[in-house]
């Protein structure tokens, strides 16, 4: 009877230790999810990344897991790595593609890269690929929160886009590169129709055009130029031009 008694004992107590052990071990993906985001703003990325990583495996289908995703690359952002952090929005919206939170993760991939910009030249690159992401979040998520800021960056990133094609295209107008001029001015008219600096544009072309000999490629744009900007200083600088 005392050796029943002793193994009931030994059981409950391994039982009781074995509950506690359960109980410590349960996971909460909303606590843990609050617990990364203080990791966060510790600046203790690697931390908060294991800590997402592992809500992102254990709560795949639940509220938390996609959330925690769009943290990791929220988290390389805070760190500057942008191509990390373009890599897990892409995979975001790969995995969830009709999420509540996909035009997010496009807008940051967006601003990843327009963040990059410093000034024509060397920004040219970033501004391209901000440019493409900005539409492709137009076009993939019209309603998005985003729209009014989106449509007002697209607008800029297409003016700038146009300077620096502008900014080559006059270097070599200006170097006697006709050819060249042409290759970059002439794709501007139709690429951006609205551009700021178009009378310029013309201009260039009506003499880049009549200095290869190609009068009537030069008569073509200055016809354009007269009757669109007909008291422009671009007007007064191609007549001189024409002259000499």
């Amino acid at each position: 009877m005392r050796r029943i008694l002793f193994l009931i004992i030994i059981l409950s107590f391994i039982y009781a230790c074995t509950s506690k052990e359960a109980v410590k071990e349960e996971f909460n993906p909303e606590e843990s999810f609050k617990r990364a985001n203080a990791l966060l703003e510790e600046k203790k990325y690697d931390d908060a990344r294991k800590l997402l990583n592992e809500i992102k495996s254990r709560d795949f289908g639940g509220t938390y897991g996609p959330l925690a995703a769009l943290r990791i690359g929220d988290s390389y952002l805070m760190e500057d790595e942008v191509e990390l952090a373009v890599d897990e929005f892409r995979k975001f919206i790969e995995t969830y593609p009709a999420h509540k939170f996909a035009s997010y993760a496009q807008y940051k991939i967006a601003m990843a890269y327009f963040g990059q910009i410093e000034d024509i030249e060397r920004g040219y690159a970033s501004a391209q690929k901000a440019l493409k992401e900005f539409q492709t979040l137009m076009e993939l998520y019209p309603r998005n929160p985003y729209a009014e800021e989106a449509a007002e960056k697209i607008e800029n990133l297409k003016n700038l886009k146009a300077d620096y094609e502008f900014m080559v295209g006059d270097f070599y107008f200006k170097k006697g590169a006709y050819k060249g001029a042409i290759g970059r001015l002439k794709p501007i008219l139709e690429e951006f129709p609205n551009y700021q600096k178009e009378p310029d544009v013309l201009s260039r072309l009506v003499i880049s055009y009549k200095k290869l000999g190609l009068t009537e490629k030069s008569d073509e744009y200055l016809k354009i130029l007269n009757e669109k900007y007909p008291k422009s200083k671009a007007v007064e600088e191609v007549n001189k031009a024409l002259k000499k």
